[in-house]
C-alpha cells in the first residue's frame, strides 16, 4: 500500500517537474542537463526518505513543502495550488462562492459574526454582528479555526445550513436555518455622494466585471449630480490585469496605451491599449492610494498619473510590478507563476523589490534610489520607477494612539457596539450619527473593570534606555533622571480616554454604525474625518490648485 502510494506521488512529482522544466527552459545544452540531473537527484532523495525515514511521512505534505520551499526562493507571488485549495483560489479570482454571505472571525477565543453582507441570506435570516457561532450543522466550533468554520458555512447553492448562535444579552442560544446561495463579492462595495457635486467610489478588488461595476457607479453618480470624482483604491491588492485595462479605459481616450508586459517568453509579451470609447475624459478626478494598494490598483493609478488625468492623493503604493499566469498541472493542481513585469504608459515599472538579486542570507531589498530612473508624464512631470506610485499630494498615514489600538485589539469597541445595539433598535443615518459626550461617558463607565492595559512607545523606549544604561554601567548615575522621566510619561488610562477622546469616538462610531448600516454605513461615517477624503475634496474644489498640479508647476 505504501509503495503504491509512493509510486502515485512520484508520478505526480515527475509530471509536475517535467512540465515546469518544459515551460521554463530550452530543452537543449547544459541547462537541460542540469534540469534532468537535479530531477534525478530529487527523485532518488524522495524515494530514500519514503523508504527509510524513521517515522511515517506524508508524501503529499512533503512534496508540498518542498515545492513551496523551491518557489519561495523566487518571489512571493509564484505559488503552487494543490487540488484541495483550488476552490479558495477560484473564489479569490472570481469573487464568487456558495455560502450564506457573512464575514466571521475570532474575538477573545469566540467565533463571531463580524459582518453580514447586506441583502444576502445571513442578514435576511436575522444573523447579526456580534452573534457567537456555537454550532454549524451540529458541529461544535469552539476549538475550530475561522477557516474551518467558514468551510462549514460554505456549500452548494440552494442547500441549507443550520447555525446555532449565542446572542448578546440573551440567556438561550438561537438556531437559524440559512439557505446558501452564490455569493458574489462586489468589487465596488460603495458609491455615493460626498458633497453636492463630488462622487465617491470604493474599489476593493479586480475580479470579473470590476470595470462594469465602476462604469455603473460613475453613471449613477453623474445622474445624481456628480461633476467630480474621488476614486478610492486604498487597501486594494489588485487582481485581473484585463479589468485594470478596462477600468483605465473608462477615463482615457480610445487607442491610448494602458500597460505593456515583458518577460522571458517573448511571444507572451503584449501591449494593452484602450479598445473602447471612454466613459469620461474630462471629469476632475482624485485617486486615493496607500501602501496596500498593489498590482492592478497601481496600474490604474499609474495610468491616471501618466496621462495627467487626475491627481493622486495618499501614500506611496505597494510597488508590485509583476504579472502572474496560471498554468494547469497534473491531478487538478495549478501553478501561479510570475511570467513578466508590467510597464505603464510613461515607460516605468513600479516594482519595488528586486527578487532576482538576493543578499547572502537570502533576503531581498528595495531597489535603491540611486538605481531608479526618471520618466515623464504626458505634461512633462517627473515620475520614477522602482518603488510604487508616488502620490501628487502626499498624506502622512496617521497612527492610532496606544489606547485606541488597545481598545480595538481587546475587542472592547466591538463589544460595546454590540451592547449598544441590543438596547437601541435604531440610530440616525450613518452620515449624521455622532457619539455624544453623554454616550462617550456611558462607554467610559462601561469600561470600568475591563482589562485594556498597554505600553506606549515612549514607555517602551524608556525601558530600552534603562536596559542599555545598566548594560553599559551608566544606570546608577542617571537612575534619578530616568525615574523622574518615567513618572512624567507613565500613562494613565482615564487621562488617555479624555486626551484621545475624539479619536476613540471616531472608532466607536464606525463600530456602532456597522450594526445598523453594514459596510456602507462604516464608509459613510468616515467622510467627516478621513484625511485622504478631506484632502481630495479640498483639491477638487480648488480648480487652480488641481490644474497647477497636473501642469507640473
Amino acid at each position: 500500500m505504501r509503495n503504491r502510494f509512493f509510486r502515485k506521488n512520484w508520478l505526480l512529482i515527475l509530471v509536475f517537474s517535467i512540465t515546469v522544466g518544459l515551460f521554463s527552459f530550452t530543452p537543449t545544452g547544459e541547462k537541460f542537463f542540469l534540469v534532468s540531473k537535479n530531477l534525478d537527484i530529487f527523485a532518488s532523495l524522495f524515494k530514500e526518505l519514503n523508504l527509510y525515514y524513521v517515522d511515517e511521512i506524508n508524501p503529499n505534505s512533503l512534496v508540498k513543502t518542498s515545492i513551496d520551499g523551491m518557489l519561495s526562493s523566487l518571489d512571493p507571488y509564484t505559488n503552487y495550488i494543490p487540488e484541495d485549495d483550488i476552490e479558495d483560489y477560484r473564489t479569490m479570482t472570481t469573487g464568487q462562492y456558495g455560502g450564506i454571505g457573512a464575514v466571521i472571525g475570532k474575538r477573545n477565543g469566540k467565533t463571531l459574526v463580524l459582518m453580514p453582507y447586506e441583502n444576502y441570506p445571513a442578514a435576511k435570516a436575522g444573523l447579526k454582528i456580534g452573534d457567537e457561532i456555537l454550532q454549524v450543522d451540529g458541529i461544535i466550533v469552539k476549538d475550530k479555526s475561522s477557516a474551518d468554520v467558514s468551510k462549514y458555512l460554505k456549500g452548494q447553492k440552494d442547500t441549507k445550513v443550520k447555525v446555532l448562535v449565542q446572542r448578546y444579552g440573551e440567556s438561550s442560544p438561537r438556531e437559524f436555518t440559512v439557505n446558501r446561495v452564490i455569493i458574489k463579492i462586489d468589487n465596488v462595495p460603495y458609491y455615493g455622494m460626498v458633497t453636492e457635486d463630488i462622487g465617491y467610489i470604493v474599489l476593493t478588488d479586480f475580479t470579473v466585471n470590476a470595470s462594469g461595476e465602476v462604469r455603473n457607479a460613475v453613471n449613477k453618480l453623474k445622474a445624481e449630480g456628480a461633476k467630480k470624482l474621488i476614486f478610492d483604491l486604498r487597501d486594494n491588492p489588485g487582481g485581473l490585469l484585463s479589468e485594470a485595462v478596462d477600468i483605465s479605459n473608462l477615463f482615457i481616450p480610445k487607442d491610448k496605451e494602458v500597460v505593456s508586459t515583458k518577460g522571458k517568453v517573448a511571444e507572451w509579451n503584449k501591449t494593452y491599449t484602450a479598445l473602447n470609447p471612454p466613459l469620461d475624459t474630462q471629469m476632475p478626478m482624485a485617486i486615493l492610494t496607500n501602501s496596500r494598494s498593489a498590482s492592478a490598483s497601481e496600474i490604474v493609478a499609474g495610468v491616471i498619473q501618466d496621462y495627467d488625468r487626475g491627481v493622486l492623493i495618499g501614500q506611496k503604493s505597494f510597488g508590485k510590478g509583476l504579472v502572474q499566469t496560471t498554468r494547469q498541472l497534473s491531478y487538478n493542481s495549478q501553478l501561479k507563476v510570475t511570467t513578466a513585469k508590467y510597464y505603464i504608459p510613461s515607460g516605468r515599472c513600479i516594482q519595488a523589490v528586486d527578487y532576482s538579486h538576493r543578499n547572502e542570507d537570502g533576503s531581498v531589498g528595495a531597489i535603491p534610489d540611486s538605481l531608479k530612473t526618471a520618466f515623464k508624464t504626458k505634461n512633462g512631470r517627473l515620475v520614477y520607477d522602482g518603488g510604487g506610485v508616488t502620490p501628487d499630494i502626499p498624506i502622512e498615514q496617521g497612527l492610532l494612539a496606544p489606547i485606541t489600538q488597545s481598545l480595538i485589539n481587546k475587542g472592547l469597541l466591538f463589544d460595546f457596539a454590540t451592547h449598544f445595539a441590543s438596547k437601541n433598535p435604531s440610530i440616525p443615518p450613518a452620515k449624521d450619527f455622532q457619539i455624544s459626550d453623554q454616550l462617550y461617558a456611558e462607554f467610559t463607565q462601561w469600561l470600568q473593570g475591563k482589562e485594556y492595559d498597554y505600553v506606549t512607545k515612549v514607555e517602551n523606549n524608556l525601558k530600552q534606555l534603562e536596559e542599555a544604561a545598566k548594560l553599559e554601567k551608566y544606570y546608577d548615575s542617571i537612575k534619578e533622571g530616568i525615574d523622574a522621566l518615567r513618572n512624567k510619561v507613565s500613562h494613565n488610562k482615564d487621562q488617555d480616554l479624555q486626551l484621545f477622546k475624539e479619536e476613540v469616538k471616531r472608532s466607536l462610531k464606525e463600530e456602532i454604525v456597522s450594526r445598523y448600516y453594514f459596510q456602507k454605513g462604516v464608509i459613510e461615517s468616515s467622510f467627516t474625518h478621513d484625511d485622504e477624503i478631506l484632502a481630495a475634496v479640498s483639491a477638487l474644489n480648488d480648480s487652480a490648485k488641481y490644474s497647477k498640479i497636473l501642469a507640473g508647476k
